[in-house]
């Protein structure tokens, strides 16, 4: 097993596991099914990649998101592992070549959609390929009583059953209530899984809940604050989100919009400026982000109250996926539950089943509504406790990281965040280097038609202007630098170093 740290070394660039990693992915190597639920930003992935780099066979992985495929191919192919994705985003002679591609044994991993799992074609190259381990990732859609419930997920298992040789099975998901995690097991039909819960809490995420009279007010000082930061800013309808996004743009900033109103053509575009860095800001519905891996997203900003905790936890869990310091802010008005309440009516009427379980689909709803509402309208607990006790998770407050522990009866900016993080690292970092190879970062991004965070990550620029490594050898101990990476940037990271410290000594 001490392979799997030579993986994630070579691939990853890090000598060490996450909480509840090592135990997954010894699990699914040993043959044994999972059911993992891991916090947004935990490193799901790696749980269900570095199996299918240690395995002979090939890694099957459910996504429900093109642009969540996409990004981890991309990630995977900078990393030097065969990948690829099948879903609707490609023409039928891509499809057509990447599934001929697949049959040949090209790939390592395959990300699909569930859809693609009722296509005749994935189905008989599925029964003829080696797969060791089948993947479901945002594992909680397939509850009826989870937030994000899709019909498609509820026909994995039946294709599972199709394989003549049935591959380990692991699940994961960034939340789920008891309930839903035991849909998950039983709707996947998971055998003896090893379950693991590795904790809801992310330190490193500040939640402020705040009651302005003056909602648009509020929100222009905030993003005022943070010109330069990532956000998002959700919103409860298309309209709010429309007047919003253009009430900003008119003020100067590089805000856009993103809804189910829009077309398929304008979202992607939208989408792909923001995690492109082109936008600063994606004004949004619900509609827009699970599956969004954009690391650098330093806010997400409610506009309105979401329905349930489990919908506002995942929204808000977008920022700070690097594990830098961000803030999570909620604007409450009493009309948010309104507008929740009228949601949950209309919802209801569209569901094809009789009236007693419409019953008792709006009154489960209406519950989460209430607990929702108590989270925004807490004065003396903890906003962090309100959140890990919904999902069954202790907790001892004060966090010292919500509006409820700090007693704030105003707001607090991430730059704040940022430079009480700053000041409390052991790293000193030399600010200058970090803009020169910050540019390096954009440039070659730009050339290769990847986002920055694709090229190197905050975290890795942070080590290299405060470590410097003079040559390849010291570079390859910096954390998120891997073989890949050493390879193809190596040289050129090392040039950028020298060639800064000699003209220091002049």
């Amino acid at each position: 097993m001490e392979r799997i740290y030579e993986i994630l070394k070579k691939y990853y660039g890090y000598d060490s596991f996450r909480s509840g990693q090592a135990d997954i992915i010894r699990s699914i190597i040993s043959g044994r099914d999972v059911s993992a639920v891991m916090p947004t930003g935990a490193g799901k992935s790696i749980c269900y990649q570095i199996p299918a780099l240690y395995s002979d066979g090939i890694t099957i992985v459910i996504s429900p998101l093109i642009s969540l495929m996409q990004d981890q191919v991309r990630s995977l192919i900078s990393m030097g592992v065969r990948a690829a994705y099948l879903n609707s985003s490609l023409t039928p002679s891509q499809l057509a070549r990447a599934t001929e591609n697949a049959r040949s044994g090209m790939y390592k991993i395959i990300y699909v959609a569930p859809e693609r799992l009722e296509s005749y074609d994935f189905i008989d190259f599925a029964c003829n390929a080696n797969i060791s381990v089948f993947a479901v990732d945002e594992a909680h859609c397939i509850s009826q009583w989870g937030h994000d419930f899709r019909l498609s997920y509820t026909r994995i298992s039946d294709f599972i059953e199709k394989l003549p040789k049935r591959p380990v099975v692991a699940a994961f998901t960034a939340t789920a209530t008891g309930l839903v995690k035991k849909d998950i097991i039983n709707e996947l039909h998971l055998r003896n899984p090893y379950t693991i819960t590795t904790g809801f809490d992310r330190e490193n995420l500040y939640f402020g809940v705040y009651k302005p009279m003056d909602k648009t007010g509020f929100l222009m000082d905030y993003v005022e604050a943070n010109k330069n930061k990532s956000g998002i800013i959700y919103c409860g309808t298309r309209k709010t989100v429309d007047e919003i996004s253009m009430i900003l743009s008119d003020n100067g900033y590089s805000a856009l919009p993103y809804h189910a109103g829009m077309t398929d053509t304008d979202r992607t575009r939208n989408q792909e400026d923001f995690i492109y860095d082109r936008a600063k800001i994606i004004v949004a519905t619900n509609a827009f982000g699970m599956g969004i891996d954009k690391p650098d997203v330093r806010y997400v900003l409610h506009y309105n109250m979401p329905k349930n905790i489990e919908d506002y936890y995942q929204q808000a869990g977008r920022a700070g996926r690097d594990g830098d310091p961000s803030e999570c802010i909620l604007l409450y008005s009493g009309r948010d539950v309104k507008l929740n309440e009228y949601f949950i009516d209309k919802s209801a009427e569209n569901e094809d089943v009789d009236p007693e379980q419409i019953q008792k689909f709006i009154e489960m709803e209406k519950e989460k509504l209430k607990q929702m509402t108590f989270y925004s309208t807490s004065q003396t607990v903890c906003l962090r406790k309100r959140i890990l006790t919904y999902f069954g998770e202790s907790f001892s407050p004060p966090c010292n990281n919500c509006s409820v522990c700090r007693k704030e009866d105003k707001r607090s900016f991430v730059s704040d965040s940022l430079r009480r993080y700053k000041n409390n690292q052991e790293l000193i970092i030399d600010e200058a280097l970090f803009d020169r190879l910050s540019a390096y970062r954009s440039k070659t991004a730009l050339r290769q038609g990847v986002p920055v965070y694709s090229v190197l990550h905050d975290s890795v620029l942070r080590e290299l202007s405060a470590f410097k490594p003079r040559n390849l050898s010291e570079l390859s101990g910096i954390k998120g630098i891997g073989e890949s990476k050493l390879n193809r940037y190596g040289k050129e990271i090392i040039d950028i170093i020298v060639s800064y410290e000699d003209e220091a000594d002049f």
